[in-house]
């Protein structure tokens, strides 16, 4: 009977040693939060160290939760990324927190793959929506609610060639000048410069269109995506102004190599370019034959000095089972003042966090990484993206873009008259909008 006793009490002590060593492995096993990254700029330009901001956020977020490990896998290049994501978010395996292209944003809110972080933002204490520039955080919104947070944004500028603009006795523009002054400029600056009857200078390389719409005022799409506004009176402004934009380089198609041997006085650049190709060693490698700096675009009319934003987003899957931790990476990715102010000094975007952008120290940081330049600096930076547009994100809209440049370009050409030709383009537009 004693022997009994005996070997039951050994049975239960063993059982709870069992019980206890697996609880105790459990503990140990730590929580994991993958990240979905690529390699490379998101930018288009030359990156030396993509993993640097994700890696010290990684090592900040690990130390200050323990028992947490964030992994993510590297050498994915950006061109790929969108393919990877996909095959994950097919396979159930999505990251826990991830960069979502700006391309597939609305399929994935739409579809429920993204995790609304309406609520996260608004009953966080320690976070706060007014922190980003508006057209960064409209960026991450979808039917209302908030599906991916802005980490970094860039505007377009317009790059000066002062060396030319010196040559001709012209100054270099102020950052409130308007399409008549740039007009004024192209038309002085457009000759033959060599007296072989061919014109080999000229106003501007790469500006269109869309540039001169945004700078107008127009708003270009209704925001469901189901109706365009292609015959808006501040439409036909910019598309007038463009026709005399392209009489003044008396219908020359200007190229890249003119640019680049500096034969063009203006192009516009994304702010990221600008950080790229000012500094050394960039600069030496790109554009040394002559002097240069950025201004804002040229103000239509009926517009202002703006321009277009490029956001990049990362959101929270809606899969994740550690979506509150998640949320706490994901506010340290795109939130964390430290880390914002890393994209000046890591990478060629801009935080999208106001407060960071007109600190005083990334100001020190801009102008040490971007000597002599007389009209840019982070505060008319900060100006740009406060009155930024944002690119529409509906479906269909790359498609409905590329019929409206045909035959805008047509009109702009002279190929097809001015008159009429908007009303026509809007209702062809707004048919394949309601297919």
């Amino acid at each position: 009977m004693k022997g009994d006793i005996k070997r039951q009490l050994i049975l239960v002590l063993l059982a709870v040693f069992l019980i206890v060593s697996v609880l105790i492995y459990q503990k140990q096993e730590p929580d994991v939060l993958k990240v979905g990254v690529f390699s490379g700029s998101n930018w288009g330009v030359p990156d030396g160290d993509s993993y640097a901001v994700i890696d010290e956020v990684i090592k900040t977020f690990e130390q200050e939760h323990p028992g947490v490990r964030v992994t993510y896998v590297s050498g994915i290049k950006k061109e790929d990324y969108s393919e990877w994501l996909a095959e994950k978010m097919l396979a159930g395996e999505a990251p826990d927190v991830f960069i979502v292209p700006g391309e597939d944003f609305n399929m994935y809110a739409s579809m429920g793959a993204l995790q609304d972080l309406t609520n996260y933002g608004d009953q966080d204490k320690d976070f706060s929506w007014s922190a980003y520039y508006p057209a960064a955080l409209n960026y991450g919104r979808y039917d209302e609610r908030v599906y991916g947070l802005p980490v970094a944004s860039v505007p377009t500028l317009m790059f000066v060639n002062k060396t030319l603009l010196a040559q001709e006795g012209i100054g270099l523009p102020k950052n409130d000048w308007t399409w008549q002054d740039f007009l004024e400029i192209c038309r002085r600056v457009t000759k033959d410069k060599d007296g072989d009857g061919v014109l080999d200078q000229f106003g501007v390389y790469d500006y269109d269109w869309k540039l001169a719409a945004v700078s107008n005022g127009v708003t270009m799409f209704r925001e469901d995506g189901r109706a365009s506004y292609f015959a808006d009176h501040r439409m036909e402004e910019a598309l007038q102004f463009m026709i005399k934009l392209h009489d003044a380089q008396r219908g020359r198609e200007v190229t890249a190599k003119d640019f680049d041997m500096g034969r063009v006085a203006f192009r516009p650049f994304t702010f990221a370019e600008y950080r790229t190709y000012k500094p050394y060693p960039w600069r030496i490698k790109k554009y040394s034959s002559f002097e240069w700096d950025c201004i804002k675009l040229p103000a239509g009319p009926s517009g202002d000095n703006v321009s277009n934003l490029q956001t990049m987003l990362v959101g929270v899957s809606a899969n994740s089972s550690h979506k509150e931790l998640a949320w706490q990476l994901l506010k340290d990715i795109c939130y964390r003042p430290e880390i914002q102010q890393m994209m000046l000094t890591k990478t060629q975007g801009l935080p999208a966090r106001r407060d960071v952008v007109e600190s005083k120290e990334s100001q020190e940081l801009f102008a040490a990484n971007a000597p002599g330049c007389e009209e840019m600096d982070l505060r008319v930076v900060s100006e740009v993206m406060d009155k930024a547009v944002m690119r529409p994100k509906f479906k269909g809209y790359d498609e409905a873009m590329l019929m409206a440049d045909t035959e805008i370009q047509k009109i702009i050409e002279g190929i097809v008259p001015f008159n009429n030709a908007l009303n026509k383009l809007q209702k062809e537009i707004n048919a394949y909008l309601q297919q």
